[in-house]
């Protein structure tokens, strides 16, 4: 299911199924897309940021286009704990490898995968750098 923003409106709420897993796009040329998600963070319950939430930038071939610095993502990653992942969807090899990896943290975020769990799975998709 595809949201804009957050909150969800609440009229449909008995008919949302279960929510695993949060995927924050944010479009590397837009400072709107930044903004956009910024806001949204105030919606999430605080449990969520414990493995279930990531950001995905896109747009990061065109470097001569960005709006938006990537260490301002990468604190934004830091501050909620939460993996950020950078992709070009122009390119189909990377966009396919892409939505693998969301699928695969999809599973893991929703107990599918016996043996990991979302926060031991984020704990292992935080930078080394970190320690």
């Amino acid at each position: 299911h595809l949201a804009t923003s957050l909150p969800l409106p609440s009229e449909m709420d008995h008919l949302r199924p279960r929510i695993d897993l949060i995927v924050f796009m944010i479009d590397i040329k837009s400072k709107y897309s930044l903004k956009n998600v910024e806001a949204s963070l105030a919606h999430v319950d605080g449990s969520f940021f414990l493995g279930k939430v990531c950001f995905l930038v896109t747009g990061v071939g065109r470097v001569n286009y960005c709006s938006i610095e990537t260490n301002a993502i990468c604190k934004l990653g830091e501050a909620y704990c939460s993996p950020v992942l950078f992709c070009e969807l122009e390119l189909e090899g990377i966009r396919v490898s892409t939505a693998q990896r969301l699928l695969r943290m999809l599973q893991i975020c929703a107990g599918l995968v016996p043996g990991v769990s979302a926060l031991f799975f984020s704990s292992l998709m935080r930078n080394s750098d970190d320690n």
